[in-house]
């Protein structure tokens, strides 16, 4: 096997470990910021919706105000409420955003809610009952397993403002058109400061997972492409600095053994070990040619 062969093996093998060990190592880091990414658009999105609910009740409302008895005994006006609102302004973010978010899910999650499409399942309970037995805890995010696979949520606390008191404090004193349409039995009750829902946001796991497959990828590739271009260099390298002046030295080593005294000398041209070996056989040569001058005239 050829000394440049042997070379360019090595250096697959040492590229291939190596390859291996990094592969391994950034798998793991992609996929955990994919997840990190995934979470923090998610937290965006509720400090989104967040800001439409406050928006609402700081200038929708107070802008129907005057009219809002008398119309409210007739018909209930969901535009000033906040809960509606954000549900309504996320639905919009998904419809503007041409698909980017077609995976992300957003619902404003209450215990005790007038509209029956806001009342908390048992997983969404469970983080509204979190955030109640810890009041100082205004983040949540974890991964639940589902039936349809793993799902990454990041959910923050609703907590009773003066505003919600309006519609949820007692059925008597809400909006006869907000009873009318739900009844009085649900949405009532809630007191000020308490925890009476939470904004979660959901997301498949296999979101977060695509879009490190697809990092990961890529990545493999520009390490590959730059493996290879690597390889081309380094056998060119080999080959001028070292195979070609070997190979120079084991013609004229051939030639000498074969009783060819008359082979050039090797040139010497640098400090490194190829030159001084080079030299040392140059020195090896004169002085072998010296000795067999000399056993010929003693001859």
């Amino acid at each position: 096997m050829k000394l440049l062969t042997k070379f360019s093996l090595l250096f697959i093998l040492v590229f291939g470990v190596g390859l291996g060990i990094v592969g391994y190592l950034s798998y793991g880091f992609l996929q955990q910021d994919a997840r990190d990414l995934v979470t923090q658009q998610a937290t965006l999105m509720i400090d989104t919706m967040s800001a439409a609910r406050s928006y609402t009740e700081a200038h929708v409302a107070p802008l129907l105000q005057h009219d809002l008895v008398a119309q409210h005994s007739r018909l209930f006006i969901p535009e000033t409420i906040p809960f509606y609102a954000a549900t309504e302004s996320f639905n919009g973010l998904r419809q503007i955003s041409k698909g980017a978010y077609n995976d992300y899910s957003y619902k404003e999650a209450a215990l005790n809610p007038t509209n029956p499409r806001d009342r908390a399942v048992d997983w969404e309970a469970d983080i509204i009952n979190t955030f109640r037995n810890n009041p100082h805890l205004r983040e949540l995010s974890n991964v639940r397993d589902t039936p349809t696979g793993k799902m990454l949520f990041v959910a923050h606390p609703i907590s009773v403002g003066q505003g919600c008191l309006q519609c949820h404090g007692e059925a008597r004193t809400a909006p006869v058109s907000l009873v009318r349409r739900y009844g009085n039995d649900n949405g009532f009750g809630w007191k000020m400061g308490d925890v009476a829902g939470a904004q979660i946001v959901s997301v498949p796991m296999t979101l977060p997972i695509n879009m490190a497959d697809q990092e990961f990828r890529r990545l493999m590739i520009y390490l590959v492409g730059i493996f290879f271009v690597g390889l081309v260099l380094l056998n060119i390298l080999l080959y001028f600095m070292i195979v070609r002046p070997a190979s120079r030295l084991s013609r004229i080593a051939d030639q000498v053994s074969r009783g060819n005294l008359d082979a050039p000398e090797m040139e010497v041209t640098g400090r490194d070990e190829i030159s001084i070996l080079a030299a040392s056989f140059n020195r090896m040569r004169v002085s072998l040619i010296q000795a067999l001058r000399m056993l010929e005239n003693q001859g």
